[in-house]
């Protein structure tokens, strides 16, 4: 089959690889559409925190596809099934999984982290990890359901009320899902803030009542001790920072942008004590995929406006080189 692999940091190339036929628990999928995700990004430059990839490997993460075939102790899928991929895989066994918390398992895989994805013609996947389509719910929403769920995780850590001031710091992809949500729960007040000035009015559509930009002079004072919820979905110090600053008391702060394992950030802990602020992390998304799906399906959260991009397999090496350059917002492959 042919497959975009990555050989080493920043080299990837689209070549012939070699098709694995499913495990007794396992099908395979022929990939439809396949997102490029920030982890991609920082796989591919060899950032921290990426040392558990062994190249060569191919990435992948956020995908759907069609069943091309199944496992012998497979029973619930078959061929020509529509399926999404939730990509974490627990080992069952460890603290973590024996007391209800599998996505902070010991020994966690990951397709198209630890295990080729989908940025091939074909994928491996546990039939566990996958879950039916509805016929309503397109390619592109079926491989967005992963993000969606990760976004869904957080969400859930939340203590929302129709009073309250909610502030997304970043609105980007992540922060567009989020935004959905928030509004969806039918919050009093929205703020995004964002800096790029073309994603502005896309986030008044989906619901921000106001947008503002953190390079615009007096932005953090404007912000400050204003919000009961932040959502912070950058993962930069300032940003976190930010997020602290703007929490009224007894706020609560939900860190949910992915930074670096190097990044520090600076707190005061006594405003974290007179405020009685309550700071949150939020990580995958255990047992979301499903209920991400059905938010799709019922039109809770929309995905076609928020893809920027769409590329295709043979493009990858390219693109992959350049996409801090391309202003991509949400970025798909696609193959049909």
């Amino acid at each position: 089959m042919k497959a975009a692999v990555l050989r080493g940091t920043k080299m990837m190339e689209v070549t012939e690889w070699a098709e694995r036929l499913p495990g007794k628990d396992e099908v395979r999928l022929r990939v439809v559409c396949c997102g490029i995700c920030g982890t991609d990004q920082h796989i591919y430059h060899g950032h921290p925190g990426s040392a558990e990839v062994k190249p060569p490997i191919v990435l992948g993460h956020e995908l759907a596809g069609i069943v091309d075939s199944v496992g012998e102790a497979v029973a619930d899928l078959h061929p020509g099934d529509r399926v999404s991929v939730d990509p974490n895989i627990y080992c069952g066994a460890c603290e973590y999984c024996r007391n209800g918390r599998a996505h902070l398992c010991d020994r966690l895989q990951a397709v198209g982290v630890t295990r080729d994805g989908g940025m091939g013609e074909y994928c491996v996947v546990p039939a566990a990890n996958c879950y039916k389509l509805p016929e309503q719910v397109s390619w592109v929403e079926g491989a967005m359901a992963e993000p969606l769920g990760c976004v869904l995780h957080g969400f859930k850590k939340l203590e929302l009320r129709a009073n309250q001031h909610v502030l997304i710091i970043g609105g980007g992809f992540i922060g567009q899902l989020f935004l959905q949500l928030v509004a969806a729960a039918g919050v009093a007040h929205i703020t995004v803030c964002e800096p790029a000035a073309h994603k502005h009015r896309l986030l008044r559509e989906l619901g921000a009542e106001a947008v503002v930009s953190p390079l615009e002079a007096g932005a953090a004072d404007e912000l400050r001790s204003k919000a009961d919820v932040v959502i912070e979905c950058a993962g930069r110090p300032e940003s976190v920072e930010l997020a602290l600053e703007a929490a009224r008391k007894g706020g609560q702060v939900l860190l949910f942008g992915v930074a670096s394992p190097e990044a520090r950030a600076s707190l005061s802990p006594f405003e974290v004590f007179s405020k009685e602020l309550r700071i949150m992390g939020s990580f995958i998304n255990p047992y979301t995929h499903e209920e991400a799906i059905a938010l799709l399906a019922q039109h809770i959260v929309s995905i076609e406006p928020l893809i920027s991009h769409r590329f295709r397999m043979d493009e990858l090496p390219d693109i992959m080189a350049r996409y801090g350059e391309m202003t991509v917002s949400k970025g798909v492959i696609m193959e049909e």
